[in-house]
């Protein structure tokens, strides 16, 4: 099972906090997962000019051609002015519109406010399933007060974070088990 864990913001430090638990938790509970830390803070990745993601070179071809190979991605985005930033939203513009197509994605949302809960819910999610994801429907929101020098210090976030990574391989495996047992009605 191949995971890649997007970190989709090149500024910042509480969404990265949150990816690292999240890449640990995964190495802790799945260590046969290949998993893979992708902090867009450490690429330099071009704006999308509407070429295929195969076309581009460098850190653009490797972070594109990396979310393609995943089964799973979990992506933490922080909210910037009630929305998501920039770079992330040029990350889904420089993929494929099917890009998510049997892949589970789920995500992991950090705000310096409760007032922007909902902002995964009307722009992340549509984003997602146009782009044909299977989306785990819970997921983790994580307010300011919850980080104290670049840890995180709520247990209960903590404990919210280890379900998602668990209802996130436990679903990219049923979906793979799923898929064989339609290729293999064929009988090619």
């Amino acid at each position: 099972m191949k995971i890649v864990a997007l970190s989709g913001s090149i500024v910042g430090s509480k969404t990265k906090t949150a990816m690292d638990y999240t890449v640990k938790t995964f190495s802790d509970n799945y260590p046969d997962a290949e998993v893979t830390l992708i902090d867009l803070a450490e690429y330099e990745v071009q704006f999308s000019d509407g070429r295929n993601y195969l076309d581009y070179e460098g850190d653009t071809k490797y972070v594109t051609q990396t979310l393609m190979e995943a089964d799973a991605i979990v992506i933490g985005t922080p909210i910037f002015q009630a929305s998501i930033p920039a770079t992330l939203k040029n990350i889904f513009d420089l993929l494929p519109e099917k890009a998510f197509l049997d892949k589970v994605v789920s995500i992991i949302v950090t705000a310096g406010s409760a007032k922007h809960y909902l902002i995964a819910e009307q722009q992340l999610k549509p984003i997602l399933a146009y782009m044909k994801a299977q989306i785990v429907q819970t997921y983790v929101f994580i307010e300011e007060r919850d980080f104290y020098r670049k840890e995180i210090t709520n247990d209960d976030v903590k404990l919210r974070i280890d379900r998602l990574v668990e209802d996130t391989a436990v679903l990219t495996e049923t979906y793979a088990k799923i898929r064989e047992a339609k290729e293999e009605e064929y009988g090619f």
